[in-house]
Order: structure tokens, then C-alpha cells, then sequence
């Protein structure tokens, strides 16, 4: 997609963080947005800034989990704005847990809202992308999609999911020729609110002697390299360009290259560093 201008955006977790800020960029290239969180307060201040750009902005409290919910949403879009062209599948939350010990319920959320509401937002949209004639869907999978670390086992089964969803669902829609694209998304460190909204498992305190509080100050503090500005910035040029994958800042590209140059073997780096960080 060359350019932004009247077409229709549907943005998931657009109350805050990269959500908005794509929602914000977008709406300064005249597109005009559809916008879902279930953060209505947020959502609705997130309408307000990108109203005032000059662009038509639909909301809706959505749970990206609920296939139900994807469909009916995508459904008014469509009758509210008579298209839509992009898809950002945006929304995502963080769990810190051991997978010996995650509780079933926290698992079944964390792969609810970051896969599965992937798939339903694919889903959902797609015959309407293809309607329209003209399409991109933009999957935010993590740096976490390309690595793994110590109890970050649930976040990573999700955006590792992600990665091989929008990866085959590239391919699927290459075969078809129908005028639709797909990107993956790898975000590195970006200043959010994922880390502080995250949720941290008991077993983090009882094995590692660390509070909670602590486990989401330091992963607050890992993710605090790129700025949302300058990550939605770099997601756009790479719909533009129509890239199969988008590494999002220094931390993303640097750690892609030690998992291509030592495959496997960048564990137990991770794992020792993991240690010290955590363990002392």
C-alpha cells in the first residue's frame, strides 16, 4: 500500500501505546480510523486527539478474545465507514509466570488476546480487505517471536504463534493474488504500558526471591528503548514497502542477527543473564 490517504484503518488496543500512536500518525496521512480497546476511557481520548487531525474515527469496546465480538466489530465497520484496507491486530498483554506452575486461566488469557484475537481479527476482516479490493494486515508479533526467555514461556508461545500465523498467512494470500498483504510485526523494547499492566505469577517471588512489583520494574525498564512515535513511524514504511517481517528498533535487529548467527546456542546466554538479573 503507496499511501494512507482516505483509506480505512481498523486499529485493535488503540487506547494507548503503539495502538494510538498508529492510530495518530495515520489520521496525519488522511486516513480515517476505526479504533477498539476494551479501555474505554483511553479509547476515547485516543478518538478525541485523532479527530481533531480531520478524519472520520469510529470507536468500539471490543474484546479481541471473543471471535464473536471480532466479527460483529469488522462487520460495523464496514457499514460505518463502507470499507476498510487495513487491519493493525495491535492488542496485547505480558504474563511473567514458570511454565511448571502458570495457572491454566492466565494462560488461556495471555494466547486469548495476543493469538487468538490475531486470528479472529484476520478473520473477521479479511473477506472485507478483499472486497475493498485493496488491503494490508499488520500482526504485532514481539522480539519475543524470535527469541525465547525464562518466564516469559506464555508470552513467547503467543508471539511465536503470531510469527508462523502471519507467515503462512502471507504466503496463503501471495498464492491467491487478491490484491491483500500481510506484515509481522517484531517490536523490541517500546515505552508502553505493557510492562506495568503486565500480570507476574507467584511463582516469580517464590523462585526467584524477587516481589512482583520488582519482575515488572525490571521488564519495564528492558522494553524502555524505543519510542511508540518512532515505532508506529517504522511499521508504516514497512507497509508502504509491503515487507514481509519489520524488526522494530536496535534491540530487535541486534538480537535477530545472535539468533541467526548462533541458533540455539543464544540460550544459555539468555539464561545466564536471566540469572543474574533476576537471581543476583
Amino acid at each position: 500500500m503507496k499511501q494512507f490517504k482516505n483509506k480505512v484503518a481498523a486499529i485493535t488496543g488503540a487506547a494507548s501505546g503503539m495502538g494510538r500512536t498508529l492510530a495518530l500518525e495515520l489520521a496525519r496521512r488522511g486516513c480515517h480510523l476505526a479504533l477498539s480497546d476494551v479501555n474505554e476511557a483511553g479509547l476515547a481520548e485516543t478518538a478525541q486527539l485523532a479527530t481533531k487531525l480531520g478524519v472520520k474515527v469510529t470507536t468500539a469496546k471490543v474484546n479481541v478474545a471473543k471471535r464473536d465480538e471480532m466479527v460483529a466489530w469488522a462487520d460495523q465497520v464496514v457499514r460505518d465507514h463502507g470499507k476498510v484496507n487495513l487491519v493493525f491486530n495491535n492488542a496485547g498483554v505480558a504474563l511473567g509466570a514458570f511454565l511448571e506452575t502458570v495457572k491454566p486461566e492466565d494462560f488461556e488469557w495471555i494466547m486469548g488476546i495476543n493469538f487468538w484475537g490475531v486470528v479472529w481479527g484476520t478473520q473477521a476482516f479479511l473477506p472485507h480487505l478483499k472486497k475493498a479490493g485493496e488491503g494490508h494486515i499488520i500482526n504485532t508479533s514481539s522480539l519475543f517471536g524470535l527469541l525465547a526467555l525464562p518466564t516469559q514461556g506464555t508470552y513467547n508461545s503467543s508471539k511465536f504463534a503470531v510469527r508462523g500465523f502471519t507467515e503462512a498467512l502471507r504466503q496463503e494470500l501471495d498464492l491467491e493474488n487478491c490484491g491483500v498483504s500481510a506484515t509481522c510485526v517484531h517490536p523490541g523494547g517500546i515505552r508502553t504500558n505493557i510492562a506495568r499492566d503486565a500480570r507476574m505469577d507467584n511463582s516469580i517471588t517464590a523462585k526467584t526471591g524477587s516481589s512482583a512489583e520488582a519482575a515488572k520494574r525490571r521488564f519495564d525498564k528492558m522494553l524502555n528503548t524505543t519510542t511508540a512515535e518512532s515505532a508506529a513511524l517504522q511499521i508504516l514504511r514497512a507497509v508502504e514497502g509491503n515487507k514481509r517481517r519489520v524488526l522494530v528498533g536496535p534491540d530487535a535487529k541486534f538480537l535477530d542477527k545472535i539468533v541467526r548467527i548462533f541458533g540455539s546456542w543464544y540460550q544459555p546466554l539468555t539464561t545466564y543473564f536471566s540469572r543474574k538479573t533476576m537471581m543476583g
